[in-house]
């Protein structure tokens, strides 16, 4: 009777899938023929080293697009702007006398909260990769994680989509200088000064002191009165008086109003008075126009119609629009049996 003897135990156990797909364990193993120094070596040594440099790596990196992200708004700030970076009132020739009068101030802010956006999204686009590259160092399976965040966007996409159309509207409302903190802008529902701009939401206070807070994604114009120049109309009627004689005295008045030294320098152009705009049946109606900052729009446009308004009535030519309107109430004949104004039948 034959006894069945034990199998003799492999003197040489192979490395785990892991060692054997790994170029380093594998060559380690083969020099040493040992499993365990291998394997040590593997988990130990080398995984450690790998993930210090993928972090080492991924700090290198934010800090290299940190770094070009920082020189391009300290140039912005400083000196030439990229066009697309540059505000739309610099990119029209046409809209202001002198580039210089910009603030740069208003620059830097601007391009600092670009910077901003710029570097957190650098930052998490970056340790996003460190981290998916760590994870497989690990061995975890990535298909699944990669697939479940592909349909979390998805799923975020379409449930947040509004939240992602105010995010990038902001940001080109800020790459575009669109408008700016004290910018007086109307966006169709309110009108008023900018108080605070937000990649999602933009507060404006209208004149009677309402705070408005409009999400960017739903602004589809904007008018902004506090960029280059503005215009100030003024329309006088002046009944049926001379129009040669209406003119000189709104252009004496209007030539008086460069004169004064706390209005001159918000004057861009001289004040011009280009005539008669129209005619009613109270008379014509001359225009008169004179081009200004956007900051000194207001006092300005207020005071040329208080002189404008002045010079009229001291000309006389107001006396006789009042009068031009004065008629008399037409008389009616006595009825039969009346024999006029309180007589009796």
């Amino acid at each position: 009777m034959f006894l069945a003897l034990p199998a003799a135990a492999d003197p040489s156990p192979a490395p785990s899938a892991d060692c054997r797909t790994d170029a380093w364990c594998k060559n380690v193993f083969e020099l040493t023929n040992s499993v365990w120094f291998a394997e040590g070596s593997y988990w130990i040594v080398l995984k450690p080293l790998r993930i210090v440099l993928i972090l080492l790596l991924a700090m290198a990196a934010r800090w290299a697009l940190h770094r070009t992200i920082n020189r391009l708004v300290r140039t912005t700030t400083e000196g030439a702007v990229p066009t697309m970076l540059r505000p739309l009132r610099e990119r029209i020739p046409s809209a202001t006398l002198d580039p210089e009068q910009f603030v740069p101030e208003r620059r830097r802010q601007r391009a600092e909260a670009i910077g901003s956006v710029l570097r957190s999204l650098v930052t998490a686009f970056v340790f996003g990769i460190a981290l998916l590259m760590m994870l497989k160092e690990f061995s975890f399976d990535l298909a699944p994680l990669l697939a479940s965040a592909g349909i979390a966007g998805v799923a975020l996409g379409f449930g947040a989509q509004s939240l992602v159309k105010d995010l990038i509207a902001g940001l080109f409302m800020l790459i575009e200088d669109q408008y700016g903190v004290g910018d007086t802008v109307d966006l169709g529902e309110a009108t008023g000064v900018v108080e605070s701009v937000g990649l999602r939401v933009t507060t404006v206070r209208d004149g009677r002191g309402v705070l408005w807070y409009i999400r960017n994604g739903e602004i589809v114009r904007v008018g902004n009165k506090s960029q280059g120049w503005a215009l100030v109309v003024v329309d006088l009627p002046i009944g049926f008086a001379g129009t040669e004689e209406a003119t000189a005295v709104l252009r004496t008045a209007a030539a008086s109003v460069t004169l004064d030294p706390e209005l001159a320098p918000q004057i861009v152009e001289e004040p011009e008075v280009l005539g008669v705009e129209q005619m009613t049946v109270d008379g014509a109606v001359i225009r008169t126009v004179v081009k200004t900052t956007a900051d000194g729009q207001f006092a300005v446009g207020r005071e040329l119609r208080r002189r404008l308004a002045e010079a009229l009535e001291n000309s006389g030519i107001t006396a006789r629009i009042a009068a031009a309107r004065l008629y008399a109430a037409p008389t009616r004949a006595p009825a039969p049996g009346e024999t006029g104004a309180g007589g009796a039948t």
